[in-house]
């Protein structure tokens, strides 16, 4: 029987990002594990702060999962091993258990002698979009590279990122493996009541630079200008980084009255806001997935987002793409889905249909089977 670790440390108090990636991803490799025989087992690493106190205590997510080993050295710490692998202890291979193979979530994985490895990488803006990201993340370029040294096999989400991929780093094509993500919503919540009392405009995601923010507010301004539309707009999503511009625009604009930044929501209430949106609006400038667009397709919101690297993909032909530089394009998109109802409910239909080709027992099947080809090869 195979035995396999996958690294959970990016799931966080509130996860997100890749932390959502991780959590929904254990619960479908749990499910194939019932109908294969392969041991999973999950190695969580504290954040240097609760380290420093002596806590070990994984995230609430995590805390109900089995088979959870927490590994008592922070990420901080742990990185150095990256740089100089020739000091990677074989005790810490043995306290993993030695397995078959090894998944890196986070840009990296740790240079075991005895295992196979794998590391996730959801996109390359850090090499492709510098401009976009916070300093921690500049640095995954030379983490990367490193790493690239003892990895076996990269899982990416997306056939846009395995072409940077392979493009900017180098890698041969057939170490690069697609496992698309999937919508942590299944269906629409008929129980729901409409959030908000105006009819509004939603985008959710982080507020950072690479989503495209201020270009989506300042097509909203142009709508409010020419079109008079009595909408407002609603922004879900937790502050990232260099996000100074968005609320600078958010001050300037002459409609910030209609401009809301509803920060974290749970689960529910985000699902709510996708439902009852006339539009969801996904603006960005590159993405690895595009995750926010699979769930607003899968809860029935009409999408218009643009035309650049995943997007395409996770859309397919149940959304209106639009250049995401292009305000004036943007503006007339979103003009037409919210004046065209029955163009919007055209969008809503396919959006069904297009949300029902990814689902997380999807993503694991495709994930264990990148597996074993790794290890066969």
């Amino acid at each position: 029987m195979n035995r396999f670790t996958l690294d959970v440390t990016p799931v966080m108090q509130r996860p997100s990002g890749m932390g959502l990636y991780v959590v929904n991803l254990i619960q479908g490799l749990m499910q194939v594990a019932e109908q294969e025989a392969f041991e999973l087992q999950l190695a969580y690493q504290p954040r240097l702060g609760r380290w420093l106190r002596a806590d070990l205590t994984p995230p609430p997510a995590l805390q109900s999962v089995p088979n959870l080993r927490v590994f008592p050295v922070p990420v901080r710490l742990s990185n150095l091993w990256l740089r100089y692998p020739i000091a990677f202890h074989p005790r810490v291979e043995q306290w993993f258990g030695q397995p078959d193979l090894v998944h890196g979530t986070n840009y990296s994985v740790f240079p075991f002698r005895h295992s196979r490895r794998v590391m996730t990488l959801y996109d390359l803006t850090f090499m492709r979009y510098p401009q976009f990201t916070h300093q921690v993340v500049k640095t995954y370029t030379h983490q990367v590279k490193r790493c690239l040294r003892w990895t076996d096999g990269i899982i990416t989400i997306s056939e846009s990122s395995k072409r940077d991929i392979v493009e900017f780093l180098g890698v041969p094509s057939d170490r690069v493996f697609v496992t698309p993500l999937a919508s942590r919503y299944s269906i629409p919540d008929p129980t729901l009541e409409n959030p908000w009392q105006k009819p509004y405009l939603l985008f959710v995601s982080t507020i950072e630079p690479r989503k495209n923010v201020v270009g989506l507010i300042q097509a909203f301004n142009a709508l409010k200008a020419q079109n008079g539309i009595e909408h407002d707009l609603i922004l879900i999503g937790q502050k990232g980084w260099l996000y100074e511009s968005v609320f600078n625009a958010i001050a300037q604009s002459p409609y910030r009255d209609s401009i809301h930044h509803l920060s974290y929501l749970p689960d529910a209430q985000v699902m709510a806001f996708y439902q009852f949106a006339d539009v969801f609006v996904y603006p960005s400038y590159y993405e690895g997935f595009g995750l926010p667009v699979l769930e607003a397709m899968t809860l029935g919101a009409p999408v218009v987002t643009s035309h650049t690297a995943s997007l395409p993909e996770v859309a397919g032909l149940a959304a209106l793409l639009i250049n995401p530089y292009d305000i004036a394009a943007m503006a007339t998109a979103i003009s037409k889905v919210i004046s065209d109802r029955a163009f919007r409910q055209q969008l809503r239909d396919r959006g069904y249909e297009q949300a029902k080709k990814f689902s997380w027992l999807k993503t694991a099947k495709k994930t264990i089977a990148t597996y074993h080809q790794i290890l066969s090869g």
